[in-house]
């Protein structure tokens, strides 16, 4: 039978049925392209975990995607702004994955974030989010398209073209010097965090991928929705990552299990 790595993709916390149900779930896409393209075995991490059970749990992990979500990182954790009172907020995924950063580049295990993954990454290192994107002078309307008709077609569209910094990681994966991106997020990276390299910027200079240096293995962060149709021709690099993780995650399994 043949060995597969087993990863941990974090969850969002959702109130169902009026507040009477609580899930922790994820969309289908992060789990759909990292069983093809990454041949792994995805596992869902819950939002409710305690120290000892992250640290029990990261154990049996050979690599983490982390993954976007509708509520924003609360400002406390990078000393930013008091959200409005309106702000969908998630305190449960705040606090078990900013646990799990650290520890995933401690233990040198694979971490592919995603949109709200990348913000994660720079706030577990230090680093801070701007509030709303669109609002900071000389910055674009990185946002969705709104009304109840878009189809999830013109949701996920090419959006921008981002361009790769002078030696970026993915100038080695596409033999190119840019990419065309979706987007759909209202937040981005502000200050970057500790030992952290900026792989992209957008055309406005908003950063659009990061590295951790010094990480032992695989460690990218994308602000773009990358689990969209990575098999198109298009999105190569979204192809191209989650390929690369899968490497990772499988040499990083292999170890472990010595």
């Amino acid at each position: 039978m043949k060995k597969k790595p087993i990863i941990g993709i974090s969850t969002n916390e959702i109130v169902n049925f009026n507040g009477r149900q609580i899930s922790h779930s994820t969309g289908q896409r992060y789990v759909e392209s990292v069983m093809k393209f990454s041949d792994v075995i995805p596992i869902l991490i819950p939002s409710f975990l305690n120290q000892e059970d992250i640290e029990i749990l990261i154990s049996q992990l050979d690599g983490i995607l982390l993954t976007g979500g509708r509520a924003n990182i609360e400002p406390q954790h990078y000393n930013g702004e008091k959200f409005p009172d309106d702000e969908p907020i998630d305190p449960g995924r705040d606090a078990v994955v900013l646990k799990i950063i650290p520890k995933c580049i401690d233990l040198g295990i694979p971490i592919f974030g995603i949109c709200r993954g990348i913000q994660e990454i720079n706030v577990a290192l230090g680093g801070t989010i701007f509030y709303r994107v669109h609002q900071v002078e000389g910055m674009n309307d990185h946002r969705m398209p709104r009304g109840d008709d878009v189809s999830v077609k013109e949701i996920f569209s090419l959006k921008h073209n981002i361009a790769y910094t002078e030696n970026s990681y993915f100038r080695q994966l596409t033999n190119s010097d840019n990419f065309k991106v979706n987007s759909l997020h209202g937040q981005g990276v502000d200050k970057l965090g500790r030992n952290l390299k900026v792989e992209a910027y957008s055309d406005d200079n908003l950063v659009e991928a990061i590295s951790i240096e010094n990480h032992s293995s695989f460690a990218i962060a994308v602000q773009w929705h990358a689990e969209y149709q990575p098999e198109k021709k298009e999105n190569l690099l979204n192809k191209r990552l989650f390929e690369e993780f899968g490497k990772a995650c499988f040499g990083y399994h292999i170890n472990r299990i010595k």
